[in-house]
């Protein structure tokens, strides 16, 4: 290894001795509890039999798409994909990407100029800070979830401003307070950008359907590789911001276009949603059991992401061994991804999941709290 590679090795090194180290596994076998296939269309067989007769009827959704949308790779099925979106969700229109990370790339990297500022969670997604970082814009944070922080934040800006939150954090599983959050971007003029990642599927349409904000909010990302089983995201919003991002954006300009399969899965999988509702139904009654097993959490009682602190990595990684040993498979949060003191397993609950492992997760939980 050359010597200028040395301090690669030195930061893996690091990693392994903290018990931090990330590999790639192939799909383990065991109990889900970490996935974020909320709904279970993932595995559902009666979906995947809609998806195979629609490609039976039409092989060609199988082929490459051959180029970025903006040459060779705009289809037909796209195109109306994008149009039914905007339908479903009451918006004006909806432009998509091939997933949730490269839709927010685009959307923070384009909107916002140098001389802007965006006002981001300090709990926003990764994919947030990235795209800030191309956007040039200057970018300060609030405390989470605050409406006061927020508000003093807004008060010191001047010229134009994007306000950046979820609305359900991955992390803490709490949902954001997304009314007042666009009673305050009116209030001070400020363009609200909602990621709606992992409450779409969950709770309808997510929290910006629910409570009809779609006139109050700039844009929204919905994605869809989460409670939908499928992949890609859309971006909901007006005319204008839809043009502006295919004529600006680098993430969308200069990424080949997925293939067809890809845009009618979504499609499909819309469809299969409204058709069944009792899914929704059975994940809310396990997050309500798992809630009433009494482990203390900073989530939402109606989330199905359940966060435990346990406030030490090498305690929390004998928690993940004994759970795994049990074939339950969880995903433990260790430092320096979260605040030292603040390490977690974080639970992701499913319409799948039996009345008997959620009560038998927990009572392993309790032993290590």
């Amino acid at each position: 290894m050359p010597a200028q590679f040395h301090h690669l090795r030195q930061a893996l090194n690091q990693r392994k001795e903290n018990g931090t180290f990330r590999c790639l596994r192939s799909g383990s076998k065991g109990i889900d509890f970490y996935s974020n296939d909320y709904l279970g269309l993932s595995r559902n067989k009666e979906l995947q039999q809609w998806i195979l007769q629609e490609v039976t009827a039409n092989p060609g959704l199988l082929s490459g798409s051959t180029g970025s949308r903006l040459i060779s790779g705009n289809s037909a099925t796209v195109t109306e994909t994008e149009q039914y979106i905007a339908r479903e969700h009451h918006v004006p229109s909806a432009l998509l990407f091939p997933s949730g990370y490269n839709a927010n790339l685009a959307l923070l990297s384009t909107l916002p100029g140098r001389q802007d500022t965006i006002i981001a969670d300090e709990q926003i997604h990764r994919s947030i800070h990235d795209a800030c970082m191309m956007s040039h814009a200057k970018k300060i944070k609030f405390k989470h979830n605050d409406l006061k922080s927020l508000e003093n934040k807004l008060q010191r800006i001047e010229g134009n401003c994007y306000i950046a939150v979820e609305s359900l954090y991955s992390m803490e599983g709490d949902f954001a307070p997304i009314q007042e959050m666009a009673e305050l971007a009116q209030k001070y003029s400020a363009g609200l950008l909602v990621d709606e990642a992992h409450a779409f599927g969950v709770l309808g349409y997510g929290l910006i359907a629910k409570y009809q904000l779609q006139s109050q909010v700039l844009a929204t990302v919905v994605t869809y590789g989460k409670a939908l089983g499928a992949h890609g995201a859309a971006i909901l919003t007006n005319e204008l911001i839809r043009d502006y991002l295919i004529n600006f954006a680098s993430p969308f300009i200069y990424t080949t276009s997925a293939q067809d399969i890809q845009w009618m899965s979504i499609r499909t999988g819309y469809e299969f949603l409204k058709e069944h509702e009792k899914l929704s139904l059975d994940l809310r009654k396990n997050i309500k059991l798992f809630r009433k097993q009494r482990l203390k959490s900073p989530s939402s009682e109606n989330s199905p992401i359940q966060a435990i602190i346990i406030p030490d990595n090498q305690r929390l990684k004998a928690l993940q061994n004994a759970l795994s040993e049990k074939g339950m498979l969880t995903y433990p949060i260790y430092s320096p991804t979260v605040k030292e003191g603040t390490e977690r397993i974080r639970i992701c609950l499913h319409s799948f999941n039996t009345e008997e492992e959620i009560i038998e997760l927990a009572r392993t939980i309790v032993k290590f709290i």
